[in-house]
């Protein structure tokens, strides 16, 4: 799932997203506005990941939500310790995220 900093909705709660770099790198993290954290990425400043800075243009690729924090967190977690390939089949719906929690 591609999204532009416009398509992202604004719905309340946990939500788990991927970020890809210009050089196809993925970056997953946790928030409860993924609009607003996306575009904290994209600008670069202290507030985005320092893993992020200059390696513009981002895309967000997949938000999921979830019920809660620790949800989040433990899917964030799971998404982390997959390897690149698993995660690409995840962005491209061929690997079902909630085999993970």
């Amino acid at each position: 799932m591609t999204n532009t900093l416009a398509e992202v909705t604004a719905v309340r709660g946990w939500f788990v997203y991927i970020i890809r770099t210009r050089h196809q790198h993925l970056y997953t993290g946790v928030t409860t506005d993924v609009a607003r954290r996306f575009k904290e990425h994209q600008d670069g400043g202290l507030k985005g990941a320092k893993a992020l800075r200059g390696k513009g243009p981002l895309v967000l690729e997949f938000q999921q939500a979830l019920a809660s924090k620790r949800q989040a967190m433990q899917l964030e977690y799971a998404i982390k310790q997959l390897p690149k390939n698993k995660k690409e089949r995840l962005l491209q719906g061929h690997f079902d995220w909630r085999s993970l929690l």
